[in-house]
């Protein structure tokens, strides 16, 4: 090897490493000493001089690869630390919503709960009023009653969404008689109530009219079991109320 191509290849190793210590240096966060870096960029420049035009090209050029190669690294670091805090901030902000929409659709399961509780609580004690305030007194009294007379009183004193069960659990207790009387029991009326006495809550003329027992069984189911429809329940897994 000639002295021009050693020389020349320790001018271009030097400036190499030079040029690469000072970039990364930079990207570091490294302060350089003044006197090292003069001293360093003047010896690279008289060695540099010394080269003949061509090898000083191969030079800068080396120098200049080496400097675009760590700046392409420190941009890739930049860029992949961008993207992994992004990652962090949107998954904290899918964190949030995925809680908000669980709050949120627990708040509507109990707000719809507790309406349909209402709506039941409502419709449960409009049909205890409409027992209480339908009294004997609303349809004339008669010395007989047919079992469609009575049937035509029960549709009038009964919730329509309730009288199919109350008529089921009528049918099976007294097929519609309000004057029929278990023997062995001494139950009576419509609904057969046992007590027969208790159904003097509902008004005097107990044993001769219908719409009075029919008042004191509507107010006794709802009382009891919640509604007909719920004491028609109970009949049929009991085979009595």
């Amino acid at each position: 090897m000639s002295r021009i191509s050693a020389r020349g290849f320790a001018v271009a190793s030097a400036t190499a490493v030079t040029t690469v210590g000072a970039v990364v240096g930079v990207a570091q966060g490294n302060t350089a000493q003044p006197g090292s870096d003069a001293e360093a960029t003047a010896s690279d420049s008289t060695l540099l001089a010394d080269l003949p035009v061509g090898q000083q090209a191969e030079v800068q050029t080396a120098s200049l690869t080496q400097q675009a190669d760590v700046q392409a690294i420190a941009a890739d670091t930049t860029a992949r630390k961008s993207a992994e805090e992004a990652a962090r901030v949107q998954a904290a902000k899918d964190a949030v919503a995925k809680q908000k929409a669980a709050k949120d659709a627990a708040d509507r399961a109990k707000a719809e709960k507790e309406a349909k509780e209402r709506a039941e609580t409502k419709a449960a004690k409009a049909s205890r009023d409409s027992a209480r305030t339908v009294g004997s007194g609303s349809f004339p009294q008669q010395s007989s009653y047919s079992v469609a007379e009575v049937q035509a009183i029960a549709r009038q004193i009964v919730p329509s969404g309730q009288f199919q069960c109350f008529s089921n659990i009528v049918n099976h207790e007294s097929t519609w008689n309000y004057q029929a009387v278990n023997p062995s029991s001494g139950a009576y009326g419509l609904v057969q109530a046992l007590p027969a006495g208790k159904m003097a809550s509902a008004g005097a003329d107990w044993r001769t009219n219908p719409a009075t027992q029919i008042k004191w069984g509507l107010n006794y189911m709802n009382e009891r079991y919640g509604s007909p429809c719920d004491a028609w329940g109970y009949w049929q897994a009991n085979g009595n109320y």
